[in-house]
């Protein structure tokens, strides 16, 4: 280790101990931002943009962490599922490597997520069950690499997420029953007629909460790991003393190996309950 990057690093503890129990850096840590960290080798600042074409749009449009590794998962999705499927174009019919990877990862998906809670017609959403699988299952791992960001433990993506999810399932159910027919049956038959306007507002009303709920839960999960983690880190800081370190890392490293798990469970829940509110949408229960 150099003269420059031995300071670097110096200087950065020092400021940290200096906050005494300030946890403000955690968030720092894990919320998003103009400003990629690779501490104590440096910086990378992504651009303001708040001008199109001439005109001051008053807001910023310009990319961050989260925006950054977004783009990275997308393009992970695009390129390694392209290679994997031309693989197959080439007459291969028996996967190996790459292929037989995804390939377990798909019929997975297709045989024990789509097929039992779609049931028929289910081929019509399977490509945007695994592409909303294979983007977040990309974007969990991502942030477990040392100087990355998890774009999952941000709210706004789990919402325009869920927010797809909700699409997804209004047009299914619109598109199998009918719009009128769809809206109609989310009223249960035979209740009593005084009972029917209660009814109408908590099935509205339950539509929405459906991608709440998904919306939260991976945003929750995501977060709460990685703050974790932070706050483990920074008990020795916080403590003053370097006894604690053997504790505090052994923990931390703990639920790292915990997040791994996590993060593939939470691509699976997203997914498993994003077919399942469809499913529901689409063959309802008359």
């Amino acid at each position: 280790m150099n003269t420059q990057v031995a300071d670097t690093l110096h200087k950065a503890v020092a400021d940290t101990v200096a906050k005494g129990n300030d946890s403000g850096w955690i968030l720092h840590h894990v919320m998003d931002n103009k400003t990629l960290s690779f501490e104590p080798f440096g910086e990378i600042h992504f651009p303001v943009i708040n001008k199109l074409f001439g005109y001051n749009l008053g807001f910023d449009i310009g990319p961050t962490k989260h925006i950054f590794f977004m783009w990275l998962s997308a393009l992970l999705v695009v390129v390694l599922l392209t290679i994997a499927a031309r693989r197959y174009r080439n007459g291969n019919l028996v996967p190996k490597g790459l292929s037989n990877f995804f390939e377990i990862l798909i019929v997975f998906v297709r045989d024990e997520i789509a097929k039992p809670t779609i049931g028929k017609g289910y081929e019509k959403f399977l490509p945007y069950l695994l592409t909303a699988f294979f983007f977040i299952l990309f974007g969990n791992f991502l942030g477990l690499i040392p100087y990355s960001a998890t774009f999952t433990s941000n709210i706004s993506v789990t919402a325009a997420l869920a927010s797809m999810t909700f699409i997804m399932t209004q047009f299914g159910g619109m598109r199998s029953n009918g719009p009128l027919k769809y809206f109609k049956n989310l009223v249960p038959h035979g209740i009593p007629v005084f009972l029917i306007p209660l009814m109408v507002g908590v099935e509205l009303l339950g539509l929405f909460t459906k991608p709440f709920a998904l919306c939260i839960r991976l945003f929750a999960n995501m977060i709460a790991g990685h703050t974790v983690i932070l706050a483990l880190i920074g008990l020795i800081f916080f403590m003053h003393t370097v006894f604690v370190a053997p504790v505090s890392i052994g923990f931390a490293l703990f639920i790292y190996l915990l997040e791994i798990l996590v993060a593939l469970i939470q691509a699976y829940i997203f997914t498993m309950l994003s077919s399942l509110f469809i499913g529901m949408a689409v063959h309802q229960e008359h």
